[in-house]
């Protein structure tokens, strides 16, 4: 698996589906109060097939890479439900997904689907910005008695704090693309001008502080 040319195919694929959408001029407002040029959602993709194809089966090779051991696959909710279980179904592996807190009305379920315990589980995410809401999703499945051995995700922001926030939990993260791809992409593809390179930049480096 060539991980810089599929960064940048994911990267180019993610710009043509709109599913990332970049305005320096005009930065959007994220829901932390973060102000930000670029804005992902990456549910996007679901609706082209063969982009589809191509991220599940991204996403499989890196679960059959570095994470041989796992013998479950569980998504994040909202957005890593689907991508989760495409993967699950192209590895004939079992599939579960966690919400971001336990239903107030029914079993009070948190995590979906029937996991065994010392189940070994990679999550699956579409989105790493902080890697907050992920790794909330990895404490509620260890709490419930599964093992998680890793996360993978189509894109990550590549900021300090997920990298940090990831080290500290003692789970490997990796990413179809990154930011870097993403911005290199706009650049050469004419989305951006490369006057705004650095305004992009600007903002990775300090996006809670950025646009105040």
């Amino acid at each position: 698996m060539d991980s810089t040319n599929t960064a940048h195919k994911v990267a180019s694929y993610l710009l043509e589906t709109e599913a990332v959408k970049l305005s320096p001029a005009q930065p959007y407002k994220w829901s932390s109060g973060w102000n930000s040029p670029i804005y992902c959602d990456n549910r996007v993709t679901l609706s082209f097939p063969h982009i589809r194809s191509y991220i599940k089966q991204q996403l499989a090779e890196l679960v059959k890479q570095h994470y041989a051991e796992a013998d479950a696959i569980a998504g994040v909710a909202t957005a890593g439900i689907a991508q989760g279980a495409l993967v699950a179904d192209l590895l004939d592996m079992p599939f579960l997904y966690v919400r971001p807190e336990p239903k107030k009305h029914g079993m009070g379920n948190q995590i979906e689907g029937r996991m065994q315990k010392g189940q070994k589980v990679v999550m699956v995410e579409d989105l790493i910005s902080t890697g907050g809401s992920s790794l909330k999703a990895a404490e509620a499945v260890k709490a419930a008695g599964g093992e998680v051995v890793g996360m993978v995700a189509i894109f990550a922001y590549g900021f300090a704090i997920a990298e940090e926030n990831f080290r500290n939990a003692g789970i490997p993260l990796y990413c179809l693309s990154n930011y870097n791809s993403l911005t290199e992409a706009a650049a050469a593809q004419g989305y951006i001008p490369e006057s705004a390179m650095e305004t992009l930049a600007q903002w990775r480096q300090s996006p809670d502080k950025w646009g105040l």
